[in-house]
């Protein structure tokens, strides 16, 4: 290691944090905001509501309003029917993946000796106030068992956050790290970050990390030898999120069981039937080349990884997943987690929105089963998210008053999603204790939670639809 701190001396002066980084560029920093927006402003979010989905949504109310006047019943057996129809769909395409995921894989894994010319690899870590997470994501980024001659590391920061920026700089660092520091502009969001970064990336292969994240030493090898066993449309490899909850809280032990069943059960079954996949905000693995055809991320999209995904498979590319995991620290407070669930649901409806520009053109890339995936994911959590509270308000009164009741249906709809949650929750990879069973048990206590955050996304995507709240981490 060198008298500055860096192992190595191959990399240039300016790629180097522990001494200076390149001056901010404000022609690539206007790409990296309104690169998609400007190209293609049909994909991007920066726009909420296109004129024609406006005038859409206007026609519906007023039909509804007209047939609630004139018909009231009807109106609402209608509504009941089509509810019961698409929960129906949910719970069935739901145990379909759950069959999908446990089924015995006949793919041939890679021949044991084969060797893999292992290619250079950009990281790109996107960071805002993360002071308190440097010094573990240098002791991460340096302990991947890859060619550290083959890395390139960016590190993106904003201007202005000085304290992140000494953090980074008094750590030590592989060679070829890059410190980036992003002029300012809006949207301050991630995928502006990690449009910067892409723009002057090097590999062949791209990976996107979060500061705090514990990927498995292996996992940059893993994915580079998955991609040369596999065909030149798979763009994208998604790690298992594993979380790990620090403090052993119930919320963030719901939040884990929830990572639990999303990436070890739901994504590799969307991933093996080639359908879809909406992606994880972290341990995305691409071909670089892939990623840049697709465009990068919408920074005017707060759950850019998802539109991405998205986005790909419209493109006609697949999404691929490993086994390799990262580790997460889940929200262990209450006003965190609603911070981050409610950015979360902002973002779906805007990705959703985005889709639904042109359904026909969308129905036509994605074909039947890819539509109807889509629907009965993203769609699926958008309208959970917006009933389940009042849903578990309908089921407490009918609880505690004898004058209303659920109904045969509504008994028959209540128990079987009791059912299939805790069957997926049951078949989600993880150790088994006593706690996990109260875990399981306790889940619908957690659902209605969806609702408080659905609430606050719709308001905070009237008022400011590109505002990124920040999810502090603990270390």
């Amino acid at each position: 290691m060198g008298a500055d701190g860096f192992r190595g001396s191959a990399a240039p002066r300016w790629a180097r944090p522990g001494l200076a980084a390149p001056p901010p560029d404000w022609q690539l920093a206007g790409e990296a905001a309104s690169g998609i927006a400007l190209r293609a402003p049909h994909l991007s979010a920066r726009q909420t509501l296109t004129a024609i989905q406006g005038r859409a949504l206007v026609r519906l109310a007023a039909m509804a309003g007209l047939v609630g006047l004139a018909a009231p019943g009807l109106l609402l057996a209608g509504l009941l029917a089509a509810a019961m129809l698409f929960f129906l769909a949910v719970m069935a395409f739901r145990l379909v993946l759950l069959a999908v995921a446990l089924w015995p894989s006949s793919a041939r894994p890679p021949q044991d000796g084969v060797s893999v010319l292992l290619p250079g690899y950009t990281i790109l870590i996107a960071m805002k106030d993360e002071a308190a997470c440097v010094p573990q994501l240098a002791r991460t980024v340096s302990a991947f068992d890859y060619p550290e001659d083959m890395l390139d590391i960016k590190l993106l920061i904003e201007t202005g956050d000085e304290a992140t920026r000494t953090a980074i700089l008094s750590q030590d660092w592989p060679a070829r790290t890059e410190l980036l520091i992003l002029p300012p502009g809006e949207p301050q969001t991630k995928p502006r970050a990690l449009n910067y970064g892409l723009a002057r990336a090097t590999g062949a292969y791209v990976v996107v990390y979060d500061a705090e994240d514990r990927p498995h030493p292996g996992q940059l090898r893993t994915a580079a030898e998955a991609f040369a066993h596999a065909a030149p449309e798979l763009a994208c490899l998604q790690a298992p999120l594993v979380g790990m909850p620090a403090k052993g809280g119930w919320l963030a032990r719901q939040w884990a069981q929830e990572y639990a069943i999303q990436f070890g059960l739901i994504l590799p079954a969307l991933a093996r039937l080639g359908l879809p996949v909406a992606l994880g905000g972290t341990s995305n693995h691409f071909r670089r080349d892939a990623l840049v055809a697709s465009g990068g991320w919408d920074a005017w999209n707060v759950t850019e990884d998802a539109d991405l995904g998205l986005r790909l498979a419209r493109l006609g590319r697949r999404v691929g997943v490993l086994r390799s995991p990262t580790f997460e620290a889940p929200p262990e407070d209450a006003a965190v987690w609603l911070g981050q669930r409610s950015r979360w649901l902002k973002g779906f409806v805007q990705t959703w929105l985005v889709l639904m520009r042109d359904p026909a053109g969308v129905l036509r890339s994605l074909r039947p089963a890819g539509f109807a995936s889509v629907q009965l994911t993203l769609g699926a959590a958008i309208v959970s998210a917006l009933v389940h509270g009042p849903w578990a308000l309908w089921c407490l009164a009918c609880f505690v008053s004898p004058s209303l009741h659920l109904g045969i249906a509504g008994q028959a709809g209540f128990c079987l999603s009791l059912a299939t949650g805790a069957l997926s929750a049951m078949l989600a990879p993880g150790p088994w204790r006593w706690r996990r069973l109260a875990d399981i048990a306790t889940m619908p206590l957690y659902w209605p939670l969806q609702t408080l955050a659905m609430a606050r996304a719709l308001w905070s995507l009237a008022r400011r639809p590109h505002y990124w709240v920040k999810t502090p981490h603990e270390v």
